[in-house]
């Protein structure tokens, strides 16, 4: 009777125990503890760190809770550019150069973000590192690295939920220094509207995130534009900073498009945009902004412009195959992971999501392994943090 137990007790802790052992031993690289308002907790797994307060109260939130690892990825801006370096030849003025463009853009960041930052700083004890903060978090306003991904949205009517999906891919080179650290921010402002980011310490503003009021976004660098729009406007507000703002003041479509509008504009980007009724892209250079809304279900993004005012060349193999998605609506929050998986970056995808604006929900995979988007997403149900 014991000897035949055996089998029973072995798959007993194969089937319960082993899968407890594993997500215990799997790398945790940032520190669960509460901080102020804040607190930083791993949610089905994921990193999430809350913050909540005036600019300066989220600062220290935050510096006291992800300060220890920014020694760990504070080199990235260096290595960034040097890797550019490597692919593009010697260029001994480089660094000069985009420090002074960094610089030129300090003024245009809004002051209630510099003063987070400043916080951040003092209570990480980075002081001494105030332009290596600033690089870092201008360094997509004055590197153009070749960075490519992917967005669909469906519109609620070709939804298995009932309301809309926005998928995302971020791809971009990690280059081995911050794959470890993806982080979501869960921020709770005083006197504007709770939102959450999906980025790295240190990131203050926004390439990817959703707001309490259902309207979510995700960026994507464009090269080339009809407009002959220069690629660098010295005088536009940093894009991850604006695109925090809409997050932080708008609720629609239609307010983040007068936000966009009334903001003065660094380079050329798509920013793909979704709200619990609408969506629509935004094609954005220094000199314009063009609009183009979904057809048909769906609204698509990659990394070309595509209207009239704007388009140039518009051959892209992940835009045509985002499109083969016409054949499969009406479409679940798998169809459309699904779908981004198919138009991976390889190494390049680190953060791949499907954001539900009507329920608040984020499902979101990170790497490491790349691509992410080969990964299971796991669910975060964004509601409840948003509320203090």
């Amino acid at each position: 009777m014991r000897s035949g137990s055996c089998p029973f007790r072995a798959l007993f802790f194969l089937a319960v125990l082993l899968p407890a052992i594993c997500a215990a031993a799997e790398k945790r690289p940032f520190t669960e503890g509460r901080f102020e308002k804040g607190e930083l907790r791993y949610i089905n797994d994921l990193p999430v760190l809350i913050v909540a307060g005036s600019p300066e109260e989220m600062g220290r939130q935050k510096g006291a809770l992800t300060g220890d690892v920014i020694p760990s990825i504070q080199d990235y801006p260096k290595r960034l550019l040097s890797y550019a370096e490597s692919r593009s030849g010697p260029d001994p003025d480089r660094e000069k150069r985009l420090r002074a463009m960094a610089e030129s853009l300090v003024r245009q960041i809004p002051e209630a973000h510099r003063a987070e930052l400043r916080a951040f700083a003092a209570q990480a004890k980075l002081e001494g590192q105030w332009d290596l903060g600033i690089m870092g978090n201008v360094l997509t306003d004055i590197y153009r690295g070749g960075f490519a991904c992917s967005s669909i949205i469906v519109d609620a009517e070709h939804s298995t939920t009932g309301g809309p999906l926005f998928g995302r891919n971020l791809d971009f080179y990690t280059l081995g220094l911050i794959d470890d650290y993806s982080l979501v921010t869960v921020h709770r402002p005083t006197g504007k509207h709770a939102f959450a980011t999906i980025g790295y310490p240190g990131l203050f503003g926004c390439v990817s995130g959703m707001n309490d009021a259902g309207l979510a976004l995700a960026v994507h660098e464009v090269w080339f534009s009809r407009d002959k729009a220069t690629m660098f406007n010295p005088k536009g507000v940093p894009y991850t900073f604006c695109f925090r703002r809409i997050l932080e003041e708008c609720a629609t479509v239609e307010e983040a498009e007068k936000m966009i509008r009334a903001t003065e504009r660094t380079t050329l980007l798509n920013l793909a945009v979704c709200d619990r009724k609408s969506a629509a892209v935004f094609e954005m250079t220094p000199k314009t902004v063009a609009v183009r809304g979904g057809e048909g279900g769906l609204c698509l993004c990659t990394n070309h412009f595509r209207t009239d005012e704007l388009a140039t060349i518009t051959l892209c193999f992940r835009y045509r195959a985002l499109a083969r998605a016409y054949d499969q609506l009406p479409m679940s929050v798998a169809d459309v992971a699904e779908r981004l998986n198919q138009v991976n970056m390889n190494k390049l995808t680190v953060h791949s999501m499907v954001f539900e604006p009507a329920p608040l929900i984020l499902n979101l995979a990170l790497a490491p392994p790349a691509p992410a988007s080969a990964k299971p997403m796991k669910k975060l149900e964004l509601e409840p943090l948003f509320k203090p």
